[in-house]
């Protein structure tokens, strides 16, 4: 009986063990899975590209820009150096689209309200009309902190280039129009730490928003 017993105890040992390992593969398999992709054309097709790979150093990379918030305060990339930010595409008199967007960034501004990593930046597409005082009474109407969220303004070809060309907030219609023509989308951009585009999602919907929730804890996770 004990030679049975000794067999079986081995036995279980065996197979914890090797369950054991199957688990760490899969969270092996897990956490690779968890990678975000990068986002370098105007078409969303995403690309998984590691650090050894050529490729990596010629990601496409949000460019230098300066543009004034709701407090009248100069914002441009270095004020993102070391942040994890969304980025989006409103005007304040919009009343469809516009409202859900604000109403869904709130919300991760809420989610984030104490991490110093994360940023919300929010570019009128009619600059002309959205001057600093309007931004202004549009943050304070919907509880808007300056230190977590900008609404941007400035010269409406800089904003709109940044939106088509560098975003590609639009569509890819919109990348290749050459004039001002009207952007207006319900696209969230989640740009990592180093400018890179790693996500696009719907701001108008609900589960969209956890979604970036999730990728930006993701994101958090990354070197």
């Amino acid at each position: 009986m004990k030679k049975i017993s000794l067999i079986i105890g081995l036995l279980i040992t065996l197979f914890s063990c090797g369950e054991i390992k199957k688990d760490s593969s899969s969270q092996k398999i897990a956490t690779e899975q968890e990678k975000l992709p990068f986002f370098n054309q105007p078409d969303w097709t995403p690309e998984w590209i590691e650090p050894e790979n050529p490729a990596y150093k010629k990601i496409h990379q949000i460019p230098s820009f300066s543009l004034v918030n709701q407090e009248g305060n100069t914002i441009t990339e270095k004020d993102m150096e070391g942040k994890i930010y969304v980025a989006n595409f409103f005007f304040t008199t919009c009343r469809n689209i516009c409202s859900k967007m604000t109403t869904n960034m709130h919300l991760i501004q809420d989610a984030f309200a104490d991490d110093e990593q994360l940023y919300l930046l929010s570019h009128s597409v009619t600059p002309k009309s959205d001057s600093v005082p309007k931004l202004k009474k549009y943050a304070l109407e919907n509880k808007i902190r300056a230190d977590k969220w900008s609404l941007l303004t400035g010269d409406k070809s800089t904003i709109y280039r940044l939106a088509k060309q560098e975003y590609f907030a639009g569509d890819t219609i919109g990348f290749y129009q050459t004039g001002n023509e009207f952007l207006h989308t319900e696209n969230f951009i989640l740009i990592d730490k180093h400018r890179r585009i790693r996500g696009v999602y719907n701001g108008t919907l609900l589960v969209e928003i956890e979604r970036i929730k999730e990728d930006i804890a993701i994101l958090k996770r990354e070197e």
